[in-house]
């Protein structure tokens, strides 16, 4: 039994060690946690990478080979020297004709060396801006000659690669042949 004039707490050393106890406890906690508050959201980063890798893809397979291909339909390709058709363009000048834009592209090659950011303007083929659906996503496109991977002249296929990097850094490649016939 305590005595009436004794008075029962916590001394301030005693608090100061319970706060210093509390703090340790919670930084631990919190750094175990935080990695996988960031892993939580790749899947979702994947699925809306895959969309815009997709979509990039399909628009640049929808483009005819080259800048020299025949887009009527002719019987003649580009290399076709011998048959009277013109080179096709050489890798040296892939990327854009000139002054040209996106919604302009009429081959596969003015893509090389193309890339959008979701900050800047991510847009789709009828320019539709997609920036509040795609923000800090980053677009990048590679086209080379590739027609020895896959055992046929250098130049019969280009390979064309789209990568997308998510707001995690993860970088999502996509990788599609188009060929010369």
């Amino acid at each position: 039994m305590l005595k009436p004039t004794q008075q029962q707490g916590v001394t301030l050393i005693e608090l100061v060690t319970g706060i210093v106890v509390l703090a340790i406890a919670l930084t631990l906690i919190t750094s175990i946690l935080s990695p996988l508050f960031v892993r939580s959201t790749d899947p979702w980063h994947q699925v809306r990478a895959a969309e815009l890798g997709h979509s990039l893809m399909n628009e640049i397979l929808a483009r005819s080979f080259d800048e020299q291909s025949d887009r009527s339909g002719g019987l003649l390709r580009c290399d076709e020297i011998a048959l009277g058709a013109p080179a096709c363009t050489s890798e040296s000048n892939f990327g854009q004709d000139g002054a040209e834009t996106r919604l302009l592209f009429n081959d596969v090659d003015d893509f090389d060396g193309f890339g959008v950011t979701g900050d800047a303007i991510i847009s789709n083929i009828l320019a539709t801006e997609l920036t509040d659906l795609y923000r800090s996503y980053q677009a990048e496109v590679t086209v080379y000659y590739a027609g020895g991977e896959l055992g046929l002249d250098p130049r019969a296929a280009k390979r064309i690669i789209v990568t997308i990097i998510t707001p995690t850094d993860s970088r999502i490649e996509f990788s599609a042949y188009k060929g010369n016939w």
